[in-house]
């Protein structure tokens, strides 16, 4: 195999289980204001309306359409107005709350710390490449315990740009002294993480969590954390 010295991870979806730890923070704050007093009767569709508007607001800015606190915010909004409420101090203050405790939960994918236990042992040099907010990544990686694994943490806060635009693996590069040539780009995501990594000259590991078909858009592909120990 082509010998790689940095390995460029994703966070979210990848390694920190994004799903679980959503679903477990809006549990609490469904409970927590009393949400269904306000008319929502069925967390389920709470939670699968969020998703929904999080993902199509999440593209947005990732194409520069929106801002930043308008995605934090009207995540929370469109859900609301799912349910026919159109309380914008709730809205803002399931946003404030949402952010304060999604970075305190800690549920990993399995057998990531023991993956990056290994190649730290075999002496690679690793990093992460995040579209999330610095503060609340940097929380994330603390919490959940991964603090202790990776240099530089990229954020698109901090690189003022995001994946899969070119300007934030050059960031990177810039920031680490790495090279495309001897660096590899591990997510989850084809459009983000994988696109992104070869528009920007880097072989990519597709961590393909949910199965998607599309795997073979990338250098490499695993269906676990685990498998990856084949690679490297």
């Amino acid at each position: 195999m082509k010998k790689y010295q940095y390995l460029f991870f994703d966070l979210d979806h990848t390694l920190w289980d994004f799903e679980s730890n959503a679903r477990q923070t809006l549990e609490q704050l469904y409970d927590g204001l009393s949400l269904s007093s306000r008319g929502i009767n069925d967390f389920e569709r709470f939670y699968s309306q969020y998703i929904i508007h999080n993902d199509k607001l999440w593209e947005r800015y990732r194409n520069g359409y929106i801002k930043v606190d308008e995605l934090r915010w009207k995540r929370m909004w469109h859900t609301l107005l799912d349910f026919k409420i159109a309380d914008e101090k709730l809205a803002r203050q399931m946003s404030h709350d949402f952010l304060e405790l999604l970075p305190t939960r800690k549920a990993l994918f399995p057998y990531a710390v023991e993956l990056l236990q290994y190649l730290r042992g075999k002496g690679y040099y690793m990093h992460l490449i995040t579209n999330g907010f610095e503060e609340t990544q940097l929380n994330k990686i603390r919490y959940s315990g991964l603090d202790g694994f990776f240099g530089e943490v990229i954020t698109s806060e901090g690189s003022n740009s995001l994946k899969p635009h070119r300007e934030i693996f050059e960031y990177a590069f810039k920031k680490t002294g790495a090279l495309p040539e001897n660096s590899i780009m591990i997510g989850d995501n084809i459009e983000v993480d994988i696109v992104g990594a070869k528009n920007a000259g880097m072989d990519q590991v597709f961590v393909n969590h949910i199965d998607d078909k599309r795997s073979e858009e990338s250098t490499y592909t695993v269906y676990s954390l685990k498998e990856m120990e084949t690679l490297f």
